[in-house]
């Protein structure tokens, strides 16, 4: 095959910074025609050398687009698992309760250090959630009408499933937030870790096991084998040090918004992609959708 790769250029239309002067630079950085996959968002040009990857980028700063690489062939995936927080939502629902114990200083930045990961997540959660003791189930629903969804979730979703892929929400937060946020975006299946409540108050311990890292993973993998999914099938999203396993699993990993070292990661890796501009619909046109 004489291109074996692509070039992928995604950009938030509102911007105006993916117009027909950046098609026409790529168009002759690469030297070939490409085309627009859909005008001011996403525009691609087949490439034979990924390295042309970072010239591109290059020639495109500062300009608000993302520029990413691909294999031509089999880009369509068959299995969608996403984070939830930062990713599907906006929120980081954990603060959001701290908001409510006066605390959200201290727990957003337990959560950060978390997220760039520079504390273990099992510890890290344990010890957030302990500070989160006697919140009331009213207190949970009145956070739970904060959540906002992250622009282009809603199409993402909707759209692998129109393609027939399967659709996982896989988050390290809380079942009470992540179900109906799951059933909001139609996905397949739900996973989350479940907080413990006696009497109608937070008692400040989780069920265990608790859903980490490795545990995010191991759900991928699961559900490949029991679907009969390649892993080169796989697509995966998330912002999080506690995603990197799950995103490093999957055929293509991507790093949406993402704290630097994960974002470094999927920049370095072969079946990694990072955006940062575009909104959640990039991932339809990261399979050339």
């Amino acid at each position: 095959m004489p291109h074996p790769h692509v070039l992928l250029l995604t950009a938030d239309p509102a911007s105006g910074a993916l117009d027909e002067s950046v098609a026409f630079s790529v168009r002759a950085l690469t030297g070939t025609q490409g085309h627009w996959l859909k005008p001011g968002a996403a525009f691609e040009a087949p490439i034979s050398d990924a390295a042309i990857r970072k010239i591109v980028a290059t020639a495109l700063a500062p300009r608000p687009i993302d520029v990413n690489t691909l294999p031509h062939e089999n880009r369509a995936k068959s299995l969608l698992a996403a984070d939830m927080e930062s990713t599907l939502i906006e929120q980081e629902m954990i603060d959001e309760l701290a908001s409510l114990t006066g605390r959200r200083e201290e727990m957003s930045a337990l959560t950060r250090a978390t997220m760039r990961g520079e504390i273990d997540f099992k510890t890290s959660l344990r010890h957030r959630v302990a500070l989160l003791a006697g919140l009331t189930l009213g207190d949970l629903a009145t956070v739970a009408g904060r959540i906002t969804l992250m622009p282009g979730a809603a199409t993402l979703v909707a759209t692998m499933k129109a393609n027939g892929a399967l659709t996982a929400l896989v988050s390290g937060g809380f079942t009470v937030f992540a179900e109906p946020v799951a059933q909001r975006l139609g996905f397949d299946r739900c996973f989350a870790n479940t907080v413990e409540i006696e009497n109608g108050h937070l008692t400040g311990r989780l069920a265990e096991p608790i859903l980490d890292a490795a545990k995010k993973r191991d759900i991928l993998s699961s559900l490949a084998t029991e679907q009969d999914i390649a892993p080169a099938q796989i697509l995966a999203v998330g912002d999080g040090a506690n995603d990197l396993p799950m995103l490093q699993a999957a055929g293509l990993g991507v790093a949406f918004r993402a704290k630097p070292a994960v974002r470094a990661a999927m920049r370095a890796s072969p079946t990694g992609a990072v955006i940062d501009h575009a909104d959640l619909t990039a991932l339809l046109h990261l399979q050339g959708l």
